[in-house]
């Protein structure tokens, strides 16, 4: 692997999200899938099972937001920097359902000192918007790769 200071951008951020994914034990259980990381921005995506259902035979609100979490997690720690969640808000607008493919795509909105706001859209195999989050990030002590 090249040295961090050699990395471009983009090398940067998928080589910090290798590392993040191979302890994110929660997002690899629950069947995700990275489907892109760059410098600000991720996309995962999760097929709603029937263990993610609620008594309304929909998806959960829960598994949604932790998908969406994923999302934001992946994004903000795109820089080779530790990143964690300060505050998180979600808005459902239709119900997920058992069988859904449902994407979750990360953009950064503004990153400045320590802090950073992402927006995070929810969609399902149709193109539907299902949810909209938004996540508020601060950057801690450490980083993912050597330097």
């Amino acid at each position: 692997m090249k040295p961090v200071s050699e990395m471009t951008p983009q090398e940067l951020a998928e080589a910090s999200a290798r590392a993040m994914w191979a302890e994110d034990h929660a997002s690899q259980r629950l069947g995700m899938v990275l489907d892109h990381v760059g410098p600000g921005e991720a996309q995962l995506s999760m097929t709603v099972t029937e263990a993610m259902s609620n008594g309304h035979g929909n998806a959960h609100g829960g598994f949604i937001f932790t998908l969406a979490d994923s999302a934001f997690a992946f994004a903000c720690n795109s820089y080779n920097q530790l990143v964690v969640a300060q505050h998180c808000s979600i808005t459902y607008l239709i119900p997920g359902r058992i069988g859904d493919r449902l994407t979750a795509t990360a953009r950064e909105v503004s990153r400045r000192g320590r802090s950073g706001i992402y927006d995070i859209r929810i969609t399902n195999q149709n193109g539907d918007h299902v949810a909209e989050f938004r996540g508020h990030s601060r950057t801690v002590k450490g980083t993912h790769l050597p330097e």
